[in-house]
């Protein structure tokens, strides 16, 4: 089923649990996203595998 699902990350800046919302409609993204907390610009890899619901998520400060 896809929609938008919450899953929580850690910033790689502040190292601050955040939460954010996927959109499983998509298989493969990334994009930008300021962190809640910091406010540091983080870059976003998503996949969604075929066989699962569950987004994999892989955050990273974006000029890295």
């Amino acid at each position: 089923m896809a929609g938008l699902v919450p899953v929580t990350v850690q910033c790689p800046h502040c190292w601050e649990p955040i939460e954010v919302l996927i959109d499983t409609s998509v298989a493969e993204q990334e994009y930008v996203e300021d962190c809640q907390v910091c406010c540091q610009p983080l870059l976003f890899t998503v996949a969604v595998p075929f066989d699962s619901e569950e987004p994999q998520v892989d955050v990273r400060p974006e000029n890295e």
